[in-house]
């Protein structure tokens, strides 16, 4: 897929929930958390992809989101972060500095990964350098999505709306994530032993 098309996709897939939120919410600041909460969901889509098949040996992650997957995903959060911020501001929600750190982290390490990406294709970066970045950006942010979904199951983080049954199941999928992903690196492991 080129860059153009998985870009507009994302703009088209926003738009969509932006829209949907105003049917279902109104103008109104429950609108607004609606559409931050599907917002960042669409992110874990994204990242979803980006994570279970970046180096997948049959499906092509290139084929699905460009290969600017990173810039497609920093594009894609940073409109969720937007989105986010506007609510915190307009909510008057206190912020918890544990938390907000952890997240500023994320999208630090979210940011620098399409310019990485860049440096490693135009041979500025080596592979091994890359790859220990790529690591450490793919387990990072997966912990980052963890942790959203783990206080709202506990029902420890009142009023971020959504019901019980989406958190369990959002906190299932991205257990199974890294289910899938050792899965998938032990197998390739094993099949590089064998040759």
């Amino acid at each position: 897929m080129k860059f153009k098309d998985a870009l507009l996709s994302v703009l088209i897939i926003e738009v969509g929930i932006a829209i949907l939120a105003v049917i279902n919410y109104g103008a109104t600041l429950e609108g607004l958390q609606a559409l931050t909460r599907f917002s960042g969901r669409a992110s874990l889509g994204i990242f979803s992809l980006i994570f279970l098949f970046q180096t997948h040996r049959y499906i092509k992650l290139t084929s699905i989101l460009s290969d600017k997957y990173y810039l497609i995903f920093a594009i894609a959060h940073s409109i969720h972060l937007v989105q986010l911020l506007t609510f915190v501001y307009l909510s008057g929600t206190v912020l918890i500095p544990l938390r907000v750190t952890g997240g500023f982290i994320a999208y630090l390490l979210i940011f620098i990964m399409p310019y990485a990406d860049s440096l490693f294709k135009n041979s500025k970066l080596s592979e091994k350098q890359f790859g220990s970045l790529a690591l450490v950006y793919s387990y990072y942010v997966w912990f980052i999505f963890f942790m959203t979904y783990l206080p709202r199951v506990r029902g420890t983080m009142p009023n971020v709306g959504g019901s019980y049954s989406e958190f369990v199941i959002l906190l299932a999928w991205v257990s199974l994530m890294l289910g899938m992903k050792l899965q998938s690196q032990l197998m390739s492991q094993i099949s590089n032993r064998n040759r």
